[in-house]
């Protein structure tokens, strides 16, 4: 049955589950004061929703639940957070679930404005609209001219009843009151953009940030300036100013760098540099702490705290990703709990799946550590390693020296990292002769020892080297291994040996420890990467015409070939067992191929190309990265918690396009819910009796039924107990006495009658069974189903007193055994119940075989029943020999 591709999944095997790493993005974070807790929390937005994090350490309260699109912008008051997206708008109560959304903007809301009971939003088309929250009407409409007062700021200003300040692209600024649809008053600016409004400390007061790059303290009650500040970096982002006693004002710029000035001394007393890595998108100073909490496009929330004498801010607590898209990722350990990641910001970090508390980032790489550090360069970006595009982790002697081995994008040397010290590694592993100079680095692994790391470069070479002293072990080959540049390179679970492939469409296979060639395939296309899963040995080869090729090392042979994608393969994984092998694509799909088939078992499309996979050593999750995104995407495996069918694709599937999941796992309740509607994809086998009449059929009775009918007189020996249970006798409630001057109790009776049997003795009152009148039925309509279901029902001590009850002496009779010999030859017959026949008529003999032979009809049918017993057993036999004959060459030959 072909698969229906409007599954709500569009893939049999992963459903999204959640997403790690994203913390942050341009749109400006929002502080808010729980009164009822006593504390501050930040709520920052990834993508389509956003994440609620405890001030006091940083940690995740709670995930907003997806908007159809990106969020715009966000805004918050003490009970509601509001999210735009689009033209429209919702409100958030709890961190969690939409309780109102606003709809009426033409265009693009980009500014957002709590005012009490009611929301103010700006759209890009000049509409401002004040709506009430709880009934989600329309208060006031207001519209501007573009070319004259663009919106580009809003601010409330303290005391300042029922009225906004609206800041204009144009360089004005206007004040309105909105309850009586009235323009205040207009400021005429100066004559540059506003970027930014914050009211000041100071009642009347408010800071005006500039395109310029210039900081207006304005008073707007007599519109008076008041100071000046200018910064060099571009223009104003944000705004905040410190309350906790100190008169300093903070400001950001796209550069990422932090301006903080002095408003008593008019100056500027500090300078937080590279704050973050692209523009400071939003700046806050929590209400009387010397806390600053910032947010950037580089996907990173940072606190600061000012306790240092200069009034410098130092790094207090962090939640930071990767600020570039991902180059590599591999899972960590085996116990699936830490993924390894490399970016293209040049950082390697690591991701917990549990909680991100265990997150950790094992920094940038540098060229020269000690020189840094002796020189204390601040800048350290002349330094820097370029991005890591491969990687290989080992974990077995990570608290001994270095366990990973990087290697980076156009450089020749490698890198080694120490995962437990969460730092680059003492290392750069190159050849030391070399004659030319553009040669790279394009392929690693490390031994699963952890002892010693394989090299290939871009020249052929392939080297060896010692992971705890960094010394040169040894070339592949002469010269070279592979006349073009190594594509893959590869060692067995136990160093015997190593495999390469080169572009020039060769793979070959080398003694590890003496480095000898033994054996080399020829390609049918040019390698594009390798993979090896050790436990198994069997090698994963994508290749240039986006086909795939499986080989087993053991026997060096090609074992499977798998074509379908229309694009560059940019990454396989193995499942844990090694059953399937699954490859990602630039054609934007995800194939899972089922190894000992050697079909294709399930596909999906993605609107972002997958550039990596890899899967949990658990095999619980399947991670991946894709073009132009941050975070780590993860999938669950539906086949640990769910049945799945694993009917292979027919060849015109046409897979659906899957949304990549979220940061919330809420997702996970619906898939619950779909997974218990009856689907066409899994419909229920109901297995027949018989599959067919030629097959002999065993019965579902337990073993314990049929298995020990001859030998039941010897569990009932040993299971008879010594002696009967003595019944102690009542005592009373009065001990009787003997009477007479001195007090004696009275002996107890002594019963002298013995104990009387309480079973009757019918004698030849005795009734026929069910089962012999179900015989004697069968006699005259040759139907025996009804006695053989009556004989299945009974344990083995009633079938043992059922066919001692057949005998003429136990109130049966030779028409009756006669009877019982002809419903074993009907099972026979039909070869069904075939064990359950054979132990009932082994019994029946056990019973009977002194009486047999002196009944000439139960002789005769004994003989017609001898005969077909011994031809199925030569029709098993036959079977079974044949089988082990099979088996055993198996067994023995090299295939």
């Amino acid at each position: 049955m072909e698969r229906s591709a409007g599954d709500r999944t569009a893939s049999a095997l992963f459903a999204g589950f959640r997403a790690l790493g994203l913390f942050s993005n341009d749109i400006p974070h929002v502080v808010r004061f729980s009164a009822l807790k006593r504390r501050f929390y930040v709520t920052t937005c990834v993508g389509k929703s956003f994440h609620t994090y405890d001030v006091q350490k940083l940690s995740l309260v709670a995930v907003s639940n997806s908007l159809p699109q990106d969020i715009c912008c966000m805004a918050a008051d003490g009970r509601l957070v509001f999210a735009a997206y689009g033209n429209v708008f919702s409100a958030f109560a709890r961190n969690k679930e939409v309780v109102h959304t606003f709809k009426g903007h033409k265009a693009e809301i980009h500014l957002l404005q709590p005012f009490g009971d009611h929301v103010i939003s700006v759209d890009t088309d000049g509409i401002l609209i004040i709506w009430h929250i709880y009934s989600e009407e329309e208060y006031l409409q207001l519209s501007f001219d573009k070319s004259v007062f663009k919106i580009s700021a809003i601010l409330h200003p303290s005391t300042y009843l029922n009225k906004i300040l609206l800041g204009s692209e144009q360089g004005s600024l206007q004040l309105w009151n909105v309850k009586s649809n009235k323009l205040l008053y207009t400021f005429a600016g100066w004559k540059v953009g506003v970027t930014a409004l914050q009211q000041a400390p100071a009642v009347d007061v408010v800071a005006v940030g500039l395109m310029s790059g210039q900081i207006i303290i304005h008073n707007i009650k007599f519109d008076e300036t008041l100071m000046k500040f200018r910064q060099d970096w571009g223009p104003i982002t944000s705004i905040s100013f410190r309350t906790d006693g100190h008169p300093v004002m903070a400001a950001g710029s796209p550069c990422g760098h932090i301006g903080l000035w002095d408003l008593e001394d008019k100056k500027l007393i500090n300078q937080m540099r590279n704050a973050h890595s692209t523009a400071i998108a939003g700046l806050t100073f929590l209400h009387r702490e010397p806390l600053l909490v910032t947010n950037g496009a580089d996907n990173a929330l940072r606190i600061w705290i000012f306790d240092g004498p200069t009034g410098e801010g130092r790094l207090l607590r962090f939640r930071m990703g990767h600020s570039a898209p991902l180059t590599k990722i591999r899972y960590y350990g085996q116990n699936g709990q830490q993924i390894l990641t490399a970016s293209q910001d040049g950082t390697l970090q690591s991701f917990s799946t549990i909680h991100e508390k265990f997150n950790k980032s094992l920094g940038h790489g540098l060229i020269n550590k000690k020189r840094v550090k002796r020189k204390g360069l601040q800048n350290t970006m002349s330094v820097r390693l370029p991005p890591i595009t491969k990687f290989a982790a080992e974990e077995a002697r990570e608290s001994d020296w270095d366990g990973i081995i990087a290697c980076h994008q156009g450089k020749l040397s490698c890198s080694t990292w120490n995962y437990q010290r969460s730092t680059i590694g003492a290392y750069f592993l190159k050849p030391k002769e070399l004659k030319k100079d553009d040669i790279t680095a394009t392929a690693v692994d490390i031994t699963s020892c952890g002892n010693f790391a394989v090299i290939g470069l871009s020249s052929g070479t392939v080297d060896v080297y010692n992971m705890q002293s960094g010394i040169h072990r040894g070339s592949f080959g002469k010269d070279q291994a592979h006349k073009g540049s190594v594509r893959g390179v590869a060692v067995d679970g136990l160093n015997q040996l190593t495999i390469t492939t080169g572009s020039e469409g060769v793979l070959k296979f080398w003694n590890f420890k003496n480095k000898v060639l033994i054996h080399s395939v020829s390609l049918d296309s040019s390698p594009n990467m390798m993979l090896l899963h050790r436990d198994s040995g069997i090698l994963g080869l994508a290749l240039d015409d986006f086909s795939i090729t499986v080989l087993d090392i053991e026997t060096r042979k090609i074992v499977r070939e798998f074509s379908g994608h229309q694009g560059q393969i940019n990454d396989m994984a193995f499942s844990p067992d090694g059953r399937w092998l699954i490859s990602a694509s630039m054609d934007c799909s995800i194939r899972t191929w089922d190894l000992p088939s050697g079909c294709l078992i399930d596909s999906f499309l993605l609107d972002s190309a997958p550039l990596n996979v890899t899967m949990s050593p658990t095999g619980d999750f399947l991670a991946t990265s894709h073009v132009d995104h941050l975070g780590i995407y993860l999938w669950s495996n539906i086949s640990l918690y769910s049945v799945v069918s694993l009917r292979p694709l027919p060849t015109d599937y046409v897979p659906s396009v899957v949304m990549l999941p979220g940061t919330c796992q809420t997702q996970d309740v619906e898939l619950l819910e779909e997974t218990t509607e009856p689907s066409d994809e899994m419909i229920e086998y109901d297995s027949p009796e018989q599959l067919n009449e030629q097959l002999v059929t065993l019965s579902l009775l337990p073993e314990s039924r049929w298995k020990n009918l001859l030998n039941l007189d010897i569990i009932k020996k040993k299971n008879k107990p010594k002696e009967p249970p003595k019944v102690p006798k009542s005592a009373p409630f009065f001990i009787p006495t003997v009477p007479g001057l001195v007090p004696r109790y009275a002996a107890p009776e002594q019963n002298s009658d013995p104990q009387q049997s309480k079973v009757v003795n019918l004698g030849i009152l005795a009734q026929k069974s069910d089962f012999c009148l179900k015989l004697e039925e069968g006699l005259v309509n040759n139907k025996y189903e009804a006695a053989l279901n009556l004989l299945k029902e009974l344990g083995p001590s009633g079938i043992e007193t059922e066919l001692r009850s057949l005998s003429p002496d136990c109130g049966g009779s030779v028409e009756v055994m006669k009877s019982f010999l002809k419903m074993i030859r009907m099972m026979l017959d039909k070869k069904r119940d075939f064990e359950l026949a054979q132990a009932y008529l082994a019994l029946f003999l056990k019973l009977h075989l002194k009486m047999l032979p002196s009944e000439p009809v139960l002789l005769e049918e004994m003989t017609k029943l001898s005969s077909q017993l011994e031809e199925n057993w030569i029709h098993l036999q036959s079977l079974f020999n044949q089988s082990m004959c099979v088996l055993n060459y198996i067994k023995s030959a090299l295939l």
